[in-house]
Parts: structure tokens; sequence; C-alpha cells
């Protein structure tokens, strides 16, 4: 299993047309695949983003803290939990949510995360990740991407400019999304 320390990298499939496919984005503290070791492969590929430290821990080390530290395990279960609901959340917003509702329910999960790990300050934060990275996150084009973050500007809810995003109003934000945070297990509001 890898474990991010520092920095950002993404989790995608490349699919036999050469299209990506994002799948995840991992910030530090996020786990890579904890049930890894029962497989003889992963289906996806992980790379970097940014600088990173990532650590690895053996199979054998897995099996040994998940044995003489409960709350770890369950810890770590429940990261994974995590992870599955965010999932679910980025299938139904391919599904079924709308360009700009899609845009804004990844700007509020990255927000939420981000503030969670100390990563945002105010409502501005880093975010490291081309047009062209989001675009395949949200199954758009990076042309369609850009009229959608135009549309978001002009109607003053954020910008985003390289490597960073601005939410001037967090409110607008949550309501254009239809954001339910729950299967993050944190809370939006609080920051609102």
């Amino acid at each position: 299993m890898f474990v991010i320390l520092e920095g950002w990298a993404h989790r995608y499939k490349i699919l036999p047309n050469g299209t990506r496919q994002v799948l995840a984005f991992l910030m530090p503290g996020d786990a890579c695949d904890l049930h890894i070791g029962l497989l003889g492969e992963m289906d996806h590929s992980i790379q970097t983003l940014t600088n990173a430290l990532v650590t690895t821990i053996g199979r054998d080390e897995i099996e040994k803290i998940f044995v003489d530290h409960p709350r770890i395990a369950n810890a770590m279960y429940v990261s994974q939990l995590v992870d599955e609901g965010t999932m679910r959340a980025w299938i139904t917003s391919m599904g079924r949510r709308t360009s700009i509702e899609r845009v804004a329910h990844l700007m509020c999960e990255l927000f939420i995360r981000a503030r969670n790990i100390g990563l945002q300050t105010e409502p501005v934060f880093d975010l490291p990740l081309s047009q062209l990275l989001l675009a395949d996150s949200l199954g758009m084009t990076a042309v369609h991407l850009n009229r959608v973050l135009k549309e978001l500007r002009q109607e003053n809810v954020m910008t985003l400019t390289r490597g960073c995003v601005s939410i001037v109003d967090i409110g607008k934000l949550i309501r254009i999304a239809g954001f339910d945070d729950n299967y993050l297990h944190r809370r939006i509001r609080a920051a609102a």
C-alpha cells in the first residue's frame, strides 16, 4: 500500500484509444488501494502530479497492524469506505449532473479535503491540476471546461487560475453542485 505524505497524485486509466479517465485525486494522508496486496495487479495507474513524498507499507506489515492495532485498522477501513463513497459521487456526477454541476461538485469536494488537511487558507487553496487534467476527471473536453469555468467566474462563484482556486461564494457553489458532503464524512457548512 502507498500513502501520500506530501504532494498530489491521481488515479487514472488509459483507454485503448489513448484517452485518459482520471478516477481520483490523492492528497497528503490518502492511502492508495488498501487491499491491493490481495490482487495480482492493479487495474489502474497512479501518478504523482507534484513533487511528492510517498511511503509504502508492505502486505505483512499491514496484516500485523490490523491484528495489533484495531483502531488503526478501523481508521484504514473508514478511509477505504470514504474512497468508495467518493467514487460513487463521481459516478453520479458523470451520469446525472450537468457540466456546471459537475465542476461545482468537484470544487466543493476538493475544497473540503484541502481544508481538512490544512492545505486551504480562507476561500483560496492551491490546486496543482491543469485544465486538461480536470477535464479528464469530469468527462468533458478542456474547451468545454474552460467555458464552464468562465460561467462560474462571471457568476462571481469561483475563479481558477494556474495552480490556485478562489471560492468567492461557497454557498452558491454548494447550491449549483447540489452538494451533500456526507460521503466525505466531513462538513463544508462549518467553512461556509
